[in-house]
């Protein structure tokens, strides 16, 4: 059939593999929120929140409403943040943030492809001084919106940095005012496509490609991990 059909199929696999990795990591935070907070967005910010990052990874409609459901289910699962903190080969290090409800699975899940390649676990609290935990929000300028004005608007709520870039706009904020930029944004009938918390090196390290590739190992491992939510590295 060519190489045209080969390259599509290819393409349509690895994105088919990248939805099963993330719509169950997706489906958990919901579960969470629901579980937590209650089945109704409107009077739950953190499932409005976690619905909004489902959506902005193209989950269907029908795997969120699932999610809720569960959540309110007799068989619900208790599901607990952890956060793990390691080291790798190359001067690279890594914060873990997983959601899970067995914790006795998850620290051997993360563990394994850590150690196993020239890479150790290290002490919670570790790389405090590495990263900066903040809070970011991306989306779009709304129609004959003007980012210096909305610059001014956000300052109240905590505002750091505003990056403006073809009507795509990038709020960052500390972590600590996560609910009141949210609220402001939101107050501001400002559609938001993600709102997140991260983990930003303060002091960012290059690699060569060739140590990349020694690094990638224990990124896509983790990152097939159901439990490993996010990973952050102090890789520029």
């Amino acid at each position: 059939m060519g190489r045209a059909f080969e390259y599509r199929k290819a393409a349509k696999e690895k994105r088919w593999g990248n939805m099963s990795r993330v719509f169950p990591k997706l489906a958990k935070a919901i579960e969470k929120a629901a579980k937590e907070g209650g089945s109704e967005p409107e009077m739950n910010p953190k499932l409005r929140t976690a619905i909004l990052n489902a959506k902005s990874e193209n989950m269907p409609k029908d795997n969120i409403i699932a999610a809720i459901k569960r959540a309110s289910g007799k068989d619900a699962k208790d599901m607990v943040e952890v956060i793990f903190e390691g080291k790798g080969p190359h001067g690279s290090m890594f914060i873990i943030e997983c959601l899970t409800d067995n914790n006795t699975r998850t620290v051997a899940n993360v563990k394994n492809p850590v150690n196993k390649n020239s890479g150790e676990m290290l002490n919670k609290g570790s790389l405090d001084f590495m990263f900066t935990r903040k809070a970011i929000f991306e989306f779009k300028l709304p129609e004959g919106g003007d980012a210096e004005e909305l610059e001014m608007e956000l300052i109240d709520a905590g505002l750091d940095e505003l990056e403006e870039e073809g009507g795509e706009c990038i709020v960052h904020t500390d972590y600590t005012e996560f609910g009141n930029m949210n609220s402001k944004l939101e107050e501001l009938k400002v559609e938001m496509t993600k709102a997140t918390l991260q983990y930003i090196p303060n002091t960012p390290i290059t690699v060569t490609d060739e140590q990349m590739e020694d690094i990638r190992i224990i990124l896509d491992k983790l990152d097939e991990d159901e439990d490993v939510q996010a990973v952050y590295t102090n890789i520029e």
